[in-house]
């Protein structure tokens, strides 16, 4: 650094106090943003990874497989949809009709499933979606109605299909897929997966309907039991969350109908453990490798165990 002449000291222009504690204050601001941004990066980076997409290679399919099963890994439907097309005569084997769900396909076997050829998918891909109202839970529909599959259009090149069934006036979670040995297994009563339904009424919940619906009240197909019921607001006794475990069509809805109810709104907050969570309305995300993994084990757990309603 350059003398200054003495002479010429009076002239020269001194930094203030403070000046010089707004430059450090300046300094230490930089310094701290930096280091922000540099834990932040790191902790985006970790979090891409834990939550990495589960895109699962499929073996090739070398044995013979039962006719509903190649359909289901075609990402046609699931398992059970497909024994129904088969069961409906619109599935074909080298140009002719099988309607035996077990029939045995074999290597080199043209399998045209509802006019589609049936490709086998090599990649299972999982989808989670918030679905909305006004879109029905099927691939396709004749009267062109909105169906859930537009929601996710362009984000993969694998035929999937919704496992289950909402509504079309029903919201929540929904899982995507095209792994029908999965989406047999969680849509199968015997196991017993658990949804959870946060409900909106037409007029308070009586005390005394709570406790018949927590007894089993009888529908037309048959006795009807749920897990949990609750008031989700006690101020509010027409807002209601309900845990249950039956498949049944549009079983919700014909609980508290029976009773003279109307379901106003109904959402799906939770389907196997999967929750809405940071997922906006209309949206989806992909699930990660450890959520298939809680899937699959969820799914086989209660394999072999009897199907019951309660």
């Amino acid at each position: 650094m350059a003398k200054i002449d003495p002479r010429f000291a009076k002239f020269v222009l001194k930094k203030s106090n403070a000046a010089i504690k707004e430059a450090i204050k300046q300094e230490k601001r930089k310094q701290k943003q930096e280091r922000a941004a540099f834990f932040e990066q790191k902790k985006k980076e970790a979090a891409q990874q834990k939550a990495k997409a589960a895109v699962i290679e499929r073996p090739a399919i070398k044995e013979k497989m039962p006719l509903n099963k190649y359909i289901a890994h075609g990402g046609i439907c699931s398992r059970r949809d497909a024994a129904q097309l088969i069961k409906d005569g619109l599935v074909k084997v080298n140009g002719k009709v099988i309607t035996e769900p077990g029939y045995k396909v074999q290597d080199g076997d043209v399998v045209i499933a509802n006019g589609k050829k049936v490709v086998p998918s090599k990649t299972l891909v999982y989808i989670l979606l918030n679905k909305p109202k006004d879109y029905i839970t099927t691939t396709e529909d004749p009267k062109k109605r909105k169906t859930v599959l537009d929601l996710i259009k362009g984000v993969t090149t694998e035929r999937v299909y919704p496992v289950g069934r909402l509504d079309r006036n029903t919201s929540g979670v929904l899982l995507i897929t095209n792994d029908g040995e999965l989406a047999q297994q969680l849509t199968h009563p015997s196991s017993e997966v658990k949804k959870v339904y946060a409900v909106t009424l037409d007029k308070p919940l009586a005390k005394a309907d709570f406790d018949k619906i927590l007894k089993g009240v009888i529908l037309e197909d048959g006795p009807a039991y749920v897990d949990v019921l609750a008031y989700s607001d006690l101020k509010d006794k027409t807002q209601i969350g309900i845990e249950i475990h039956s498949g049944r069509n549009r079983i919700v809805r014909r609980i508290f109908e029976s009773l003279g109810y109307k379901v106003k709104n109904l959402d799906r907050v939770m389907f196997a453990g999967l929750t809405k969570k940071n997922v906006p309305r209309g949206k989806f995300r992909f699930l990660t490798e450890r959520e298939v993994r809680n899937l699959k084990y969820l799914g086989k757990k209660n394999k072999n165990k009897p199907a019951t309603d309660k």
